[in-house]
């Protein structure tokens, strides 16, 4: 099986930008927890973190009939870049939206996202444990068929 991990905007930034809302992990520190949580499912996990929106689109376009399924943390994009909801559309790839922070206790603008309801499941507010768990729910998904 293998599944895409894919990052969006400032998400490069984990460690140092506001550590006191996205903790101390660093986005190296989460792909290799995700990698470990992907070796111990049997899983080939691909990684991309990308600070512009078509690229993430991009990304994903590319995903069917390569990957099974996808975590995305689509970060802003993921409240307001129909694009990217497009691109989820037109590729019929399940896939699991996660975000560091309870985006839904978090300001008015950050409460929606765009993909939500597309998404298999939204994991947000656990950090960076988010990750692993949206990965195994994921993988739990898609091997239940």
């Amino acid at each position: 099986m293998r599944v895409a991990v894919l990052n969006g905007p400032n998400l490069n930034l984990l460690g140092v930008r506001e550590p006191d809302l996205y903790g101390q992990h660093t986005l190296g520190d989460i792909e290799a927890m995700v990698r470990q949580e992907g070796a111990l499912l049997e899983v080939e996990v691909e990684w991309l973190q990308t600070n512009h929106e078509g690229a993430l689109v991009d990304a994903v376009q590319v995903l069917r009939g390569r990957v099974d399924g996808a975590v995305i943390n689509p970060a802003a994009f993921g409240h307001t870049s129909l694009a990217l909801r497009d691109a989820f559309l037109a590729v019929q790839v399940p896939f699991v939206e996660v975000h560091l922070t309870n985006i839904f206790g978090r300001e008015p603008e950050r409460r929606h996202t765009v993909l939500a309801d597309l998404a298999v499941a939204v994991i947000a507010g656990l950090g960076a444990r988010g990750y692993p768990v949206a990965l195994r729910a994921l993988v739990d998904r898609l091997r239940a068929g």
